[in-house]
């Protein structure tokens, strides 16, 4: 992209503000949508971002709007909406896009009900021509830091896929290309399942072998659907796959861990989803997961047991007895 090319953002989130700032510094001119009128205000007005990412100032370069028309005239949309409110948000700004405005979508999740991925979102409401997917191992606040940091671009336009990686990396966020777009955006959702068992497990004071145990075997299960579903195995033992789950999986900034500790310590699902001003992508996440992994006869214990815990109100240890007392069986990659 030329520097005088607008961006947009948008979503006022961690990741999308961390990206808003990461193109700003790099040249180019950047819009950041917030959907909230008065957040928007006190973004532009204080330059800092305390309920998303806190602590990490906004360059005054940046623009900050919350008007959709900002879309209008924009070389490139960068979509950082939590997957619930996406298509609304897509739907908003329909008449300010054209199908071939590049759209990069940076989000981890599944659309619940339809099962389609954020890609088939775009593509089904914005006729859009032209999508990249960014995923990774990618907490906001280490990018925003500047500390080394990798992430994945995926299209099935080799060209628009380039030139997606050369628009984000710098020298503390390097950017691979992958060409498996369906992989790409499944580990990167269904990898939220899993860190919110490994959260349930460190919630009720369980060791590294359980922890080890369920990213080992949750890796499994997502391959396993990812491959049923036309991905490449070897995405999931990528960037996108194996590295994005580790680090959901363990960092203490992990949403979706966060969530699975919370229940594991006893806390009521409601109370906990009630409480957090940002969106835990893997609850709604592992609803699809299920729904998915019956449409596609894959076998995914863990993330059925999540669901349960999640949606049936079966208790975190029952879950455990579940899975531990499973027939026995040969270990299927």
């Amino acid at each position: 992209m030329k520097k005088n090319e607008k961006i947009v953002v948008l979503g006022d989130g961690g990741w999308g503000t961390t990206l808003a700032i990461l193109l700003c510094r790099k040249g180019f001119c950047v819009t950041l949508w917030s959907p909230f009128k008065e957040y928007a205000f006190y973004l532009a007005r204080h330059r800092t971002n305390p309920r998303y990412l806190k602590g990490i100032p906004i360059p005054r370069s940046l623009d900050i709007s919350s008007d959709i028309s900002c879309l209008k005239g924009a070389g490139l949309v960068v979509a950082a909406v939590p997957s619930k409110y996406f298509r609304h948000v897509l739907s908003r700004g329909r008449g300010f896009v054209t199908p071939k405005t590049p759209v990069v979508s940076v989000i981890k999740g599944i659309e619940d009900h339809t099962l389609m991925r954020m890609t088939e979102v775009i593509r089904q409401v914005w006729a859009s021509q032209n999508i990249v997917v960014l995923s990774g191992p990618t907490i906001a606040q280490e990018v925003a830091r500047g500390i080394p940091s990798t992430a994945v671009v995926s299209s099935s336009d080799a060209g628009l896929m380039q030139k997606a990686q050369d628009l984000f990396m710098s020298r503390a966020f390097r950017i691979y290309t992958n060409a498996d777009t369906v992989g790409v955006e499944l580990g990167g959702s269904l990898k939220n399942v899993i860190a919110i068992a490994c959260g349930i497990s460190d919630g009720l004071g369980f060791g590294t072998n359980a922890k080890a145990a369920i990213v080992a075997r949750g890796l499994a299960e997502i391959s396993r659907l990812g491959a049923a579903m036309g991905a490449k195995r070897d995405t999931f033992a990528g960037i996108a796959g194996l590295g994005d789950l580790v680090t959901t999986c363990f960092n203490p900034l992990s949403r979706n861990h966060s969530v699975g500790e919370r229940i594991g310590k006893g806390e009521s699902v409601k109370h906990i989803l009630s409480s957090m001003k940002m969106v835990a992508e893997g609850v709604l996440t592992a609803r699809s997961a299920c729904a998915l992994a019956r449409k596609f006869r894959v076998s995914m214990p863990i993330s059925t047991e999540i669901y349960n815990v999640l949606f049936k109100h079966t208790h975190p240890k029952l879950a455990v007895r579940n899975l531990m007392e499973r027939r026995k069986k040969s270990e299927e990659i």
